[in-house]
């Protein structure tokens, strides 16, 4: 790299900070939370407000329903293969379509959560119902569906997910201070993957027989045109600020992915993050193919993705919490992260044993670990980054976590058996492959602060608050 390119990229990120660096001779604090000038001109009132739940509960929601849109399918894979007529390779192409229609849309979604999670949860609305709706098209009869509608319909659907998997730290730094800010972004957030379980759980015990297939669909189309709804009636923003650092002024889009591209520290936390989040779309699209050909049943399978995502979502209210007092988010990521590694290692016998307490032991494992390493990523990117504005790191990684889901997806689907193995077309070549990706990734967020870098990483947005408090 040149002299001049690296001066110009410090520029960037150097003029980002010292613009918007909120000096403590700025405010005083008064006891009343007024934030007041030194001469008493102006006076900005830091308060939160209770209609940000209803905000946060909508986006809770939606991320629900748009991820038991994406499983629709995959709990009842083979049922769904002789509905539609095609090998259960096109069923795992539905997923693989959903991610990749993430990585296609999320530009636009930067964009839109950029100027309000409002307008981002509208727009997702308005693809989550067409892409349902087009999906029952094609499956309005017992007899027998058309894939190219649930194609179609789970392509829009994932041009929806970007709008508000990635909005959750944007809407957290609008309406939280830094004491609720990591809960309410793993509440947000985790309802994504808490809609996967839902439909690894719920969808297993309505089709027992292809011809359920249809009124599956109906049933997911319901739920979701429900759940979607009332997004046009959320609040876009506060009244007032909820703190100091919620009115800095937040670069711009094009700037912020200069300051981005500079930041070492981030991709330590990006590229890990994209690979984990890889893996979870990948085993929860393939866990029931992963299981079957060792006589698991396809409800087994379908509990075996509750427990996955349901013990995640417990270990996630437990710990976000205390993340949200303590702030160790390094910690978290040195504790957590190993797990996931040695999970999916492990996890390369567990199927072959033919008996449920060791898959599903290893699953509740992953599932917890995971699952509370989601929002202290997503708020460490935050807060190392800031004043970039939150949606683009998060949506930045949530791309790179569908990306690599739609790869890894393609790749297990290619080191699948043939019929003539034993058992037949069982995917053993495919676990082996994800642990030892996982196990190679895993060193990269461990070495954040290493080096002489420990001053890397400032919680620049915990210290704005902080200098008026």
């Amino acid at each position: 790299m040149s002299q001049s390119t690296k001066d110009g990229r410090e520029g960037i990120a150097g003029r980002f900070w010292r613009a918007t660096k909120i000096d403590s001779n700025d405010f005083a604090l008064n006891q009343q939370g007024a934030s007041s000038d030194q001469e008493g001109e102006t006076a900005i009132v830091y308060r939160t407000y209770k209609r940000r739940w209803f905000g946060l509960v909508q986006l809770a929601l939606m991320n629900i329903v748009v991820s038991w849109d994406w499983l629709t399918f995959a709990p009842v894979a083979s049922n769904a293969a002789t509905y539609y007529s095609v090998p259960e390779s096109t069923i795992n192409w539905i997923s693989t379509a959903f991610f990749l229609a993430f990585v296609v849309s999320f530009p636009v979604a930067i964009f839109a959560i950029h100027r309000g999670p409002k307008l981002a949860c509208m727009i997702a609305a308005v693809l989550i119902l067409i892409g349902n709706w087009i999906r029952y098209a094609g499956s309005t009869s017992r007899g027998g569906g058309n894939v190219a509608h649930s194609m179609a319909g789970e392509i829009i659907i994932g041009f929806a997910q970007p709008f508000v998997l990635a909005a959750p730290t944007r809407y957290s730094d609008l309406w939280f201070t830094n004491r609720g800010r990591v809960a309410a972004t793993a509440l947000v957030s985790l309802a994504n993957p808490f809609g996967a379980a839902l439909g690894q759980l719920i969808i297993p015990f309505w089709v027992s027989e292809p011809g359920d297939i249809s009124q599956m669909v109906l049933y997911v189309s319901i739920l979701s045109t429900v759940a979607s709804v009332p997004a046009f009636f959320i609040p876009a923003k506060p009244p007032t600020p909820v703190g100091p650092s919620s009115v800095t002024p937040k670069l711009r889009i094009r700037e912020s992915f200069s300051a981005l591209a500079s930041s070492f520290e981030a991709w330590l936390l990006v590229v890990p993050f994209a690979v984990f989040v890889g893996f979870f779309n990948s085993i929860s699209s393939l866990l029931n193919q992963m299981m079957t050909p060792y006589g698991f049943s396809d409800d087994e399978a379908g509990i075996a993705g509750a427990v996955l995502i349901v013990v995640g979502l417990i270990a996630a209210a437990i710990s976000s919490p205390i993340l949200d007092r303590t702030k160790n988010f390094l910690l978290a990521i040195r504790i957590f992260v190993p797990i996931i590694a040695l999970c999916y290692l492990v996890f390369i016998w567990m199927p072959e044993t033919r008996s449920i307490p060791g898959p599903y032991v290893v699953l509740a494992v992953l599932g917890a670990s995971s699952f509370a390493l989601v929002p202290v990523v997503l708020e460490f990117l935050a807060e190392l980054t800031h004043p970039l504005s939150p949606e683009v790191t998060s949506t930045i990684a949530w791309a790179g976590g569908q990306l690599f889901g739609a790869i890894f997806v393609i790749i297990s689907d290619a080191l699948r058996e043939g019929p003539d193995s034993s058992p037949p077309r069982h995917m053993k070549r495919a676990l082996i492959f994800q642990a030892v990706v996982a196990l190679v990734i895993a060193p990269i967020p461990l070495c954040l602060g290493l080096f002489g870098r420990q001053d890397k990483l400032v919680l620049r947005r915990v210290q704005s608050d902080q200098r008026t408090a």
